[in-house]
């Protein structure tokens, strides 16, 4: 049966790197390997300067329609001035809570062709392969109360609430180690226990949970000490599971190790597998509209979307080797670039992405 994608590419590079990923997708349905229908949709700043509104209720309502989602980027400093309810951000995470997309799946792996990308040594990241599960519609940027006021004095005050229940915790835990079994059975839980309660409740929920799972080796850190530790010894890690703003943060710091934050793509899932897939670097605004950007973190985003939603890892797989073997061929866009290597742009990767697909 013909499965359902709605595309929102979104701001800044998100038309440009789409549009290779969309290159790949078709390839794939056109030598048979899957069968898909697109849908566009307007999400972020492109929305709102369509409608007035980053998540309009047609593209959310297409969302829910659709097996799966993939987004390309928001955001801008065009729209920083914008009330906060109408910037790009809230497109994207009203699409999370509407979907009810509580895991982020986001794995760090270095190429082994671009170990000479990364800014640490070669023996410290070569071989690196970590996932990162990310807690997404909980915690200190869903959180109430939040807001600025105004105090008597006349100083203004700005407040978030990091808040989340026993069941949040457990059901992103439970994801973490389902899939941790499915590695190399070691799990890292971070936290800020020592100073913030919802986290040492966060600790304990984690405890207790890991109990159904008596083969999970389970850890705890500290963000403050997992981030040091990803920097000094990142491959004693293989999946770690953390809150929506730690998780955030330590992902992106993860993703350095592997040379570019443009190699790296995402899921993010609801409990009945549905999923929205985007590469976690931004909509780089600097660089859009100039056929720069490197596109395949969001070619790579298809290929967890066709494992995690669509039922077709045959498929994910074929993207995954034909990345491979496009860094062997020696082609990099700006970003991942060394000594001895061809620099392409956005439209050439994505070119040759799909002929290594054909040329199998």
């Amino acid at each position: 049966m013909s499965k359902k994608i709605l595309v929102v590419a979104g701001d800044g590079i998100g038309p440009e790197i789409v549009a290779e990923a969309l290159k790949v997708l078709q390839a794939l349905q056109a030598d048979g390997s899957i069968d898909i229908s697109l849908e566009e949709g307007l999400i972020g700043g492109a929305a709102y300067d369509a409608v007035g509104d980053p998540l309009p209720e047609e593209t959310l309502a297409a969302a829910k329609a659709s097996d799966a989602v993939l987004l390309g980027a928001v955001g801008g400093p065009k729209w920083e001035p914008l009330h906060i309810s109408k910037r790009p951000e809230k497109g994207l995470l009203g699409m999370r809570a509407g979907l009810g997309l509580f895991a982020n799946l986001r794995p760090a792996i270095l190429y082994p062709q671009l170990a000479g990308a990364s800014t640490l040594k070669p023996e410290i990241v070569s071989g690196l392969d970590i996932m990162i599960v990310r807690e997404l519609t909980g915690g200190i940027y869903f959180g109430q109360p939040r807001g600025i006021e105004t105090l008597p004095s006349g100083e203004r005050r700005g407040f978030n609430t990091l808040v989340y229940t026993e069941s949040e915790v457990e059901r992103i835990c439970r994801v973490a180690y389902d899939i941790a079994m499915k590695r190399g059975k070691k799990v890292c839980s971070v936290d800020k226990a020592n100073v913030l309660e919802s986290t040492e409740m966060w600790r304990e929920v984690a405890i207790k949970t890991a109990a159904d799972y008596p083969e999970i080796e389970l850890s705890h850190l500290y963000v403050d000490n997992a981030s040091m530790q990803l920097v000094r010894a990142p491959k004693q890690f293989d999946v770690m599971v953390t809150t929506n703003m730690f998780g955030d943060i330590l992902s992106d710091c993860a993703a350095m190790l592997t040379g570019s934050i443009g190699m790296l793509p995402s899921a993010s899932l609801n409990a009945e597998g549905q999923g929205m897939y985007e590469p976690i670097h931004g909509s780089a605004p600097d660089i859009a509209g100039r056929g720069v950007a490197n596109p395949l973190a969001t070619i790579l985003s298809v290929a967890m979307m066709l494992r995690y939603s669509l039922d077709a890892a045959g498929a994910a797989d074929r993207i995954e080797a034909a990345v491979s073997k496009v860094l062997d061929q020696g082609l990099r866009t700006g970003d991942i670039m060394s000594e001895g290597m061809r620099q392409v742009g956005t439209v050439e990767m994505g070119d040759a992405v799909v002929a290594a697909l054909a040329g199998e």
